[in-house]
């Protein structure tokens, strides 16, 4: 039996009934709170993995295969999100010295978030000062210099809405304003 990690999701509802073969985990709201137990302790022998994840783990020698099947997708531009209170007038060529919080430096999410801006809007990522709110899945990856973890007990969104940050990539949210048009 292979112990098995993975989202409830309309794709692998099929895959799901295998109770014969395969030992599905049990974990507490979305499966990405689990990504830790996958590549910090290698505890699935089969899991779901967002791709940042997979790719850092992938850098850092942990023995995982990508099989790419795809079990959830969206469009990234809505999640990054200001702080109109404070600067109602910001936009994303603007964030060059600005406070952005992020889950994670090195989540999915972020990455897409980061590559829109400086692809798209000819951001600096260098010139942002990162601010994060949990520590990387996978143990050995190293923030850059420009990133700094929030104080503990610090949340995003009341660090948003406080205006200590001035943007967020906030994925469970219903997006202030959005960056995209």
């Amino acid at each position: 039996m292979l112990k098995t990690l993975i989202g409830d999701y309309p794709v692998t509802k099929q895959f799901r009934t295998r109770t014969d073969r395969f030992e599905f985990a049990e974990f507490q709201g979305n499966v990405a709170t689990a990504f830790k137990r996958v590549v910090r302790g290698l505890e699935f022998d089969v899991a779901e993995m967002a791709i940042m994840t997979y790719l850092v783990a992938k850098a850092h020698g942990k023995p995982y295969r990508l099989l790419p099947f795809v079990v959830m997708a969206r469009f990234q531009h809505p999640y990054l999100v200001f702080d109109v209170t404070k600067n109602p007038s910001l936009t994303p060529e603007q964030l060059s010295g600005k406070r952005v919080g992020v889950r994670s430096y090195s989540v999915t999410t972020g990455a897409w978030i980061r590559g829109i801006l400086a692809e798209d809007h000819g951001v600096d990522l260098s010139r942002i000062q990162w601010v994060t709110f949990e520590e990387p899945h996978v143990a050995e990856f190293r923030d850059p210099p420009n990133v700094q973890r929030a104080p503990a007990g610090k949340d995003i969104n009341a660090m948003l809405a406080a205006g200590e940050l001035d943007a967020a990539i906030l994925v469970r949210c219903r997006p202030i304003r959005s960056s995209s048009p």
